[in-house]
C-alpha cells in the first residue's frame, strides 16, 4: 500500500513538470545565494584567522615604539640581558608582499612557520641564502629573490615569513626592528620595562583578530542579505507547495478513502518534500560555488580597501559553508511544507476537490494575517526607537520586512476592492474581481517583488547618500592642495626651509596613537588655520572650539569615538595625563577606529619624540606642478612621496565604489529571484485559470483580450506592489543609516531621496512583470476553444 500511495503521489509530479520545476529551481536558488554568501564569508575569516597568527596578535603582547619608529637593535638586547624573553620581527614590503622576518630561536610556540618544539628543519632555515615561507601566488609575487622558496598552502595570503637576517638584508633595514614578540612565560622577578627602554610601549594580545573585529559588520550585512535572498526563494518554494497541495486535494481523499492511514500520508509527503530538498540543496551548494567565485574577487577587493584586510583569492569547498547550504535548504522546505501538513492533518476523510481552496483559505487568514503584521510592524517601530547593537538592529529590520510582506496581501486586497467599487462597465468590474481572486495563488511571488524591491530601494539610498556624504567629507578634510612626505626628520626640515617661502602655510601632519576611554584612538596635532576653520563641519559643539583648541585646553574627537564611549560636550577627557575638555565632534566617515584633533604646541609638549614627516601644502592649483618639481629636484622628495588633492580623492572614491560592488551584485541577484518568482506563479497558476476564464470567453471576450487583461493584471499588481515597497525601502534606509551603521562603524549619516532612481527601479519592476505575464498571457490566447468548451462538459 505504501508503494501505491507513493506512487499516486509522485504521478502529480509527472503530470505538472513545471510545478515541479519551479520547486527546485525556487529552493536551489535560494540555497545558491546564502551558500555563495556564506562561501565568502568563511574564505574571508580564514584569512582573517591566518593573517592572526602571522605575528601571534591574538595570543603575545608586543613591544613597540611609542613614536612609530624602528626600535634599536641595542634595545633588544638590553631586555634580553635584563632577563625579558623577548623575540624580534622586521617586516616590509616586496612587490607588494609583506615580508616578516622573525627569530626562530626565541620565538614563541606556533609564531611563523619554523617551530623547534615540531621538528623542522631549522638548519635549512638559518643556513646557505635561508628560506621564505608563503602560499604558492606569494612566493611567484616576490619574483626571483635569491632565497629558497618553500610554499606553504596554510600561510595568509600575500604574507611571506624567513629569517630575520634575511629579511633585513633584503629590505636593505640592518640593526632594525618593528616590534618585539613577548613570550607568555616570563621570569617571576624582571626589572620594569620603562627601566630599561623608555621609549616602548607593551600592547596587549587582542582575543581575536582586530580585522575580524572590524569587519564583523560587514559580513553581518552580506549573511543578512544572503538570508533575504533565501527567504525571497522560500516563498517560490512555499507556493509551490501550497499550490501542489491544492491540487492533489482529490488524490489525498481518495488514498484516504482507499485506507491508506494519515500519518502514513503525511510521512510520505514529507520524505518526498526532503528528497527534492536534497536535490535541490545539492544543485544549490554547487551553484553557490559559482556565485561565491564570482563574488570573491570584489569581496577582497572590498575589504582590503575599506579595512585593509587581505583575503585569498581562491575559494575553498570548506564543510562549514556546503553543510549549512544543505542545511537551511531542508529546514526552509520543512518551513515552507509546515502549513501545507497541517492543513492535511486537519483536512476531514471526505473533504472535496476545491478549486478556489486557495481565495476561501486567504480570506480566512487574511484577519489573523493582518493582525500579524500590525504586531510586528508595531514591533519595528519600538526598536527603532530602542534598539541598540546590530542584534537589535536586525531584529528591527527582520520585524519591519516580515510584516510589510505579511500585510501586502490584506492591503492589495484593500485596493483592488476600491477599484471594483469604482468599476465601470461589465469587464472592468469582472476584472478587479478576477484580479482579487488571483490574489492568494500570486501573493507569495508579489511579497519576494516586495522584499527585493525593498532592499533595492533601501540599499541603494544608503549607498548614494553615504557617497554623497563621503564626496563632501573629503572636501573638508582633504582642503590642501599637495600632500608630502618625509623619509625622516631632516629631510622633513629641509622641506620646510625650501618651501615655505613658495606656499601659504604648511601644515604639519602628525599623530600619536593611544587608548582613550577603552578604545585605539589617533591623536593628531594639528596647526590651527583657516583651513580647518572654513572647511570642517562639527556636529555639535561649544562656543569657539577652535580657538580653545589652538590654546591647548580643549579637544575635538571623532563620532566614533564620542559614540561608543558615550561621551558628551563638555566632558573632560584624560589624555595621556593631560585634562582636556571636548570642545566639539566632527564626522569621520570610513575610519573604524577613534580619532582626535588637539593643538600642535599641546602635541609637541606631549610628545616631544614625535616630528612631522607629512605636510599639507596650501597653495594655488596653478601652482602644484612648479612645486613638485622644486621638492623632487632640490629636496630630494620622490614623486611616490607627493600626492596631490585629486588624487587622494580619486584614491578615496574608488575604494568607497568598490566597497558596495558585493551588496549591489546581490541587489540585483535577489530582484532577479523575485522575477523569477512571479514568472513561476503566473506559468503555475495558467493551467487553473481556463476554468476560470473559459465563461467569460463564452459570453464574448476574446481569447486575445483574456491574453492582454492578463498582461494588464501582472502589471498592475507589480506597480502597487511597488508603490507600497517605496516607503518600506526607505524606512530600511533609514534603518541602515541611523540604527546598523551607528551601531556597525560609529557613525550616523544623512538620509538623502533619489526620486528619479526610485522612478527607474519601479520601471525596471513593472516591466519584468509584464514579460514575465506575457509567456502565460500568449499561451492564453493561443489556447484552442475546443479546451475553453470542455470546461463546460466536466463537472467542476
Amino acid at each position: 500500500m505504501t508503494r501505491a500511495a507513493l506512487s499516486a503521489l509522485l504521478s502529480h509530479w509527472r503530470r505538472n513538470p513545471l510545478q515541479l520545476f519551479t520547486l527546485l529551481a525556487g529552493l536551489a536558488l535560494a540555497t545558491a545565494l546564502w551558500s555563495g554568501v556564506q562561501a565568502v564569508n568563511a574564505e574571508a575569516r580564514a584569512s582573517y584567522d591566518n593573517a592572526a597568527a602571522t605575528l601571534g596578535e591574538a595570543s603575545f603582547d608586543q613591544l613597540v615604539s611609542s613614536d612609530d619608529a624602528p626600535i634599536a637593535q641595542t634595545d633588544y638586547v638590553a631586555l634580553r640581558r635584563a632577563g625579558w624573553l623577548v623575540s624580534p620581527v622586521v617586516e616590509g614590503q616586496i612587490n607588494g608582499v609583506r615580508l616578516i622576518g622573525i627569530d626562530p630561536l626565541t620565538a614563541p610556540g606556533g609564531l611563523g612557520p619554523v617551530d623547534l618544539a615540531a621538528g623542522a628543519d631549522i638548519g635549512a632555515f638559518l643556513s646557505g641564502n635561508g628560506q621564505i615561507f608563503g602560499t604558492a601566488d606569494t612566493i611567484a609575487a616576490l619574483g626571483a629573490l635569491d632565497v629558497d622558496g618553500v610554499i606553504t598552502p596554510e600561510t595568509a595570503p600575500n604574507v611571506a615569513y624567513t629569517d630575520i637576517g634575511v629579511a633585513q638584508r633584503l629590505l636593505n633595514r640592518p640593526d632594525q626592528i618593528d616590534l618585539l614578540v613577548v613570550a607568555a612565560d616570563q621570569p617571576i622577578v624582571q626589572k620594569p620595562l620603562p627601566e630599561i627602554v623608555p621609549n616602548l610601549i607593551r600592547r596587549t594580545a587582542q582575543a581575536g583578530s582586530d580585522v575580524a573585529k572590524l569587519t564583523d559588520s560587514f559580513h553581518l550585512n552580506l549573511t543578512a542579505f544572503g538570508l533575504l535572498s533565501f527567504a525571497v526563494g522560500i516563498f517560490i518554494v512555499n507556493g509551490a507547495i501550497g499550490l501542489a497541495f491544492e491540487q492533489r486535494r482529490p488524490v489525498v481523499r481518495t488514498l484516504r478513502a482507499l485506507g491508506v492511514p494519515l500519518n502514513r500520508l503525511i510521512g510520505l509527503i514529507a520524505v518526498e518534500l526532503m528528497l527534492m530538498a536534497l536535490v535541490a540543496g545539492i544543485i544549490g551548494v554547487a551553484l553557490g560555488y559559482v556565485i561565491a567565485g564570482l563574488l570573491l574577487p570584489g569581496v577582497a577587493a572590498t575589504l582590503n580597501g575599506l579595512y585593509g584586510a587581505e583575503v585569498a583569492g581562491t575559494l575553498q569547498l570548506r564543510p562549514s559553508w556546503w553543510l549549512s547550504g544543505l542545511a537551511i535548504a531542508l529546514g526552509g522546505t520543512a518551513v515552507a511544507a509546515t502549513g501545507a501538513l497541517w492543513k492535511l492533518s486537519r483536512m476531514p476523510l471526505l473533504a472535496a476537490a476545491q478549486p478556489r481552496a486557495m481565495a476561501m483559505a486567504a480570506g480566512r487568514r487574511a484577519q489573523v494575517q493582518g493582525i500579524l503584521a500590525a504586531v510586528l510592524i508595531g514591533t519595528a517601530i519600538i526598536l527603532a526607537l530602542t534598539a541598540q547593537g546590530l542584534v537589535a538592529g536586525f531584529a528591527m529590520l527582520a520585524a519591519l520586512l516580515i510584516g510589510a510582506a505579511l500585510g501586502l496581501p490584506v492591503i492589495l486586497s484593500v485596493c483592488l476592492a476600491f477599484g471594483a467599487n469604482r468599476a465601470k462597465g461589465v469587464i472592468a468590474q469582472w476584472f478587479w474581481a478576477d484580479t482579487r481572486q488571483q490574489l492568494p495563488g500570486l501573493s507569495l511571488a508579489l511579497m519576494a517583488l516586495l522584499l527585493a524591491m525593498a532592499a533595492n530601494v533601501g540599499v541603494s539610498t544608503m549607498v548614494s547618500s553615504f557617497r554623497l556624504t563621503f564626496v563632501g567629507f573629503l572636501d573638508q578634510r582633504l582642503a590642501s592642495e599637495l600632500y608630502v612626505t618625509a623619509t625622516d626628520t631632516a629631510q622633513a626640515d629641509a622641506i620646510i626651509d625650501r618651501i615655505a617661502p613658495e606656499v601659504d602655510i604648511i601644515l604639519p601632519i602628525m599623530a600619536a596613537t593611544i587608548p582613550l576611554e577603552g578604545m585605539q584612538t589617533e591623536v593628531y596635532g594639528t596647526r590651527i588655520h583657516s583651513t580647518y576653520r572654513d572647511n570642517w563641519i562639527l556636529l555639535k559643539s561649544g562656543d569657539a572650539p577652535w580657538d580653545r583648541v589652538e590654546a591647548g585646553e580643549a579637544i575635538l574627537i571623532n563620532e566614533q569615538l564620542f559614540r561608543r564611549a558615550d561621551l558628551q560636550v563638555g566632558d573632560t577627557l584624560d589624555v595621556d595625563g593631560e585634562p582636556l575638555v571636548i570642545a566639539g565632534v566632527y564626522g569621520d566617515y570610513g575610519n573604524p577606529i577613534g580619532q582626535a584633533v588637539i593643538g600642535e604646541d599641546i602635541f609637541a609638549r606631549m610628545y616631544p619624540d614625535i616630528s612631522p614627516l607629512r605636510f599639507g601644502l596650501r597653495i594655488t592649483d596653478g601652482d602644484v606642478g612648479r612645486v613638485r618639481t622644486i621638492l623632487n629636484e632640490e629636496v630630494g622628495i620622490p614623486e611616490a612621496n607627493m600626492i596631490n588633492q585629486a588624487g587622494i580623492k580619486a584614491f578615496s572614491l574608488d575604494v568607497f565604489d568598490r566597497t558596495f560592488i558585493v551588496t549591489t551584485a546581490l541587489n540585483v541577484l535577489t530582484l532577479a529571484v523575485a522575477g523569477f518568482a512571479i514568472l513561476m506563479s503566473l506559468l503555475t497558476l495558467a493551467t487553473m485559470r481556463v476554468p476560470q476564464l473559459a465563461p467569460a470567453w463564452a459570453v464574448g471576450v476574446t481569447r486575445k483580450q483574456l491574453g492582454r487583461l492578463e498582461v494588464l493584471r501582472a502589471t498592475l499588481l507589480a506597480l502597487l506592489t511597488a508603490v507600497i515597497a517605496l516607503p518600506l525601502g526607505l524606512g530600511l534606509a533609514w534603518a541602515l543609516l541611523a540604527v546598523v551603521n551607528v551601531a556597525a562603524f560609529g557613525w550616523e549619516l544623512p538620509m538623502y531621496f533619489f526620486p528619479w532612481d526610485y522612478v527607474r527601479l519601479f520601471g525596471f519592476a513593472v516591466l519584468a512583470a509584464a514579460v514575465a505575464a506575457l509567456w502565460p498571457a500568449i499561451r492564453l490566447a493561443r489556447t484552442p476553444p475546443a479546451d475553453l468548451l470542455k470546461v463546460f462538459s466536466h463537472e467542476r
